[in-house]
């Protein structure tokens, strides 16, 4: 297996790739997947920059809400069950507009935090605006299932320093 994402667990050396992690997520939402494994692959190298971290002592606080993000640092980290993953509004960036501001994360390793904020370009607004939309009819759920996955393609393809900045 060629890992996308190391991290340590009591010693052992343990790789995660994207399809490791989306067998874990399921297929719902692929793009949220993508983005918390580009956080992840931007951040570790800068938290724990000599050897992969360890899993357990990494936490993160993020404004992104949805359920790809959250399994992702859940199977890399651990971190939804043992209480070091949230979701805090406080994080939104509104001056920003609506597609980018809740594409934020900090990250924490052993007294280290890292601020990371997603680039113009990776997250459309057409994919925002029909995300929140209530009451989807069918023709525009398949077209959402489309821009998910056109998202999650587009951030696989770039590397993690082109996608988020380390800000602040």
């Amino acid at each position: 297996m060629s890992a996308l994402l190391e991290v340590v667990d009591n010693g052992t050396v343990i790789g995660f790739d994207i399809d490791d992690i989306m067998k874990y997520h399921g297929p719902g939402f692929p793009g949220g997947v993508a983005h918390a494994v580009k956080v992840l692959e931007r951040a570790l190298p800068v938290l724990s920059p000599d050897a992969p971290a360890e899993r357990r002592d990494i936490s993160a606080v993020t404004a992104h809400r949805g359920p790809g993000v959250r399994d992702t640092f859940e199977a890399v980290t651990r971190g939804v069950t043992e209480g070091r993953f949230t979701v805090d509004s406080a994080l939104e960036r509104p001056e920003r507009g609506e597609t980018l501001e809740r594409y934020v994360f900090e990250l924490t390793y052993r007294g280290k935090t890292v601020r990371l904020e997603i680039r113009e370009g990776f997250v459309t607004d057409e994919f925002i605006a029909l995300g929140r939309k209530a009451d989807r009819t069918e023709d525009e759920d398949e077209r959402l299932t489309a821009l998910k996955q056109e998202m999650a393609d587009r951030l696989l393809a770039a590397p993690a320093t082109e996608v988020y900045d380390i800000v602040g």
